[in-house]
């Protein structure tokens, strides 16, 4: 009877409810181990950081500061700051300019007229991507094709506009002949710079280049056939600047106002005529004097608030980086201007434009503008003078930088 007991005994251990119950026995004893062992005092560990733990600190702060940096550089002045930060980099990268090696330099080619005046930046563009990584001598490697020739060498060595066209036209044709590369996209991938505007009047005469090729241009308008999606607008500087970078200096600008030039256009006649006599805007019917005393024309950005911009006989003008370096808002006063890089900068986060109707009202509108508006867009024309700069050699986001990314953007073409 024992023999029997033990046998239903170990048929109700095995059984469904009897499995339960040894399971429950042993997660009760796994429970209670690790309690036990949780009790255990810690294991003592070396206050002095291993290497390892040095380095992978190290590289979080340095992640921490280059993301405070970027969060910094990359503000809304752009339109689209994180595209383009990341296109910025991929142009670092890739990037490749094939320059064509035909042509004297002695005479219109490939190298630049002179790094000084109002047309400097067509200058500065020429050496600088000499100076530049973007530079291959493999043409089969390039994205694009700079066409070296310099119609503000032309101007200075006094050749007519009828001989310029000429020339540039043979140039081109030159090439066209002795390369395969303008052939595959019908010259779609190459480019020419020209910033003074006799640069428009000689490649006028030659619609193939003015039609098909990427112009960059300080005459970004209407009136010459300026193509925004094509062609890319050059920012006119007049370089060297005579005084140090302005800004974070509100208290300083005082005037609210300012503009002094030649009326060399409809809308400076305008101006000067409205404004001339007005206690609050300075405006002045001509430049002013240098016998009046040394850089009074440039000591005026400093305590002006809104610096006015209106077109001369383009509508570009080397007044409104002046008043960009100077940390003056610009007020522009244009019915067409491509402004430059105005598909990577928000405008209206540092400047004011205006139509040239709106002149008559001129006072009113800037009045209206409030201080904690002007204070936020003159915080921000200091952010964007980098973007105005040239530099040799150059350096990043600097105007050169800003030119390279319009053709990075441009650079994709189909090649026949």
């Amino acid at each position: 009877m024992i023999v029997g007991k033990q046998q239903v005994s170990q048929l109700q251990l095995f059984s469904p409810k009897g499995l339960l119950l040894v399971l429950a026995i042993l997660t009760l004893i796994s429970l209670s181990f690790f309690s036990l062992k949780s009790f255990r005092p810690p294991v003592q560990i070396s206050t002095s950081a291993s290497p390892v733990t040095v380095v992978e600190e190290r590289f979080v702060e340095k992640i921490e500061v280059e993301q405070d940096v970027a969060d910094d550089l990359f503000t809304d002045i752009y339109h689209s700051p994180e595209v383009f930060r990341l296109n910025y980099a991929e142009m670092k990268r890739k990037f490749k300019v094939y320059i064509y090696p035909d042509g004297d330099p002695n005479t219109f080619y490939q190298t630049p007229r002179k790094l000084t005046g109002k047309y400097s930046s067509e200058g500065y563009f020429f050496q600088n991507i000499r100076e530049s990584k973007f530079r291959t001598e493999d043409p089969d490697q390039a994205h694009l094709f700079f066409i070296p020739i310099s119609c503000h060498k032309m101007r200075g060595k006094g050749t007519s506009y009828e001989n310029m066209t000429i020339i540039v036209q043979n140039y081109v044709d030159s090439l066209i002949a002795k390369y395969p590369y303008w052939n595959r996209t019908l010259g779609g991938d190459h480019f020419f710079v020209t910033c003074h505007d006799v640069g428009v009047r000689a490649t006028e005469g030659v619609p193939f280049l003015v039609k098909n090729a990427i112009r960059v241009a300080c005459s970004p308008s209407y009136d010459i056939g300026f193509i925004p999606h094509k062609d890319v607008a050059l920012p006119q500087v007049l370089q060297p600047f005579a005084l140090p970078a302005g800004g974070n200096d509100l208290e300083n600008r005082t005037t609210l106002g300012f503009w002094a030039g030649h009326r060399n256009s409809k809308i400076r006649v305008i101006l000067a005529r409205v404004w001339e006599n007005d206690t609050e805007l300075d405006i002045s019917n001509n430049r002013i004097s240098r016998a009046t005393g040394p850089l009074l024309y440039q000591k005026r950005f400093f305590r002006t608030k809104f610096c006015i911009c209106p077109g001369g006989s383009q509508v570009n003008s080397a007044r409104i980086t002046d008043s960009i370096h100077y940390g003056c808002v610009p007020v522009i006063l244009s019915n067409y201007y491509d402004l430059p890089f105005n598909d990577i900068l928000d405008w209206q986060k540092f400047a004011v434009i205006l139509r040239e109707a709106d002149v008559y009202q001129l006072k009113l509108i800037l009045k209206n503008i409030t201080d904690e508006e002007f204070a936020s867009l003159h915080k921000n024309v200091v952010k964007v003078q980098k973007h105005f700069q040239w530099n040799s050699p150059p350096v990043d986001y600097d105007a050169f930088h800003m030119v390279m990314y319009e053709l990075w953007l441009r650079h994709s073409v189909v090649k026949y």
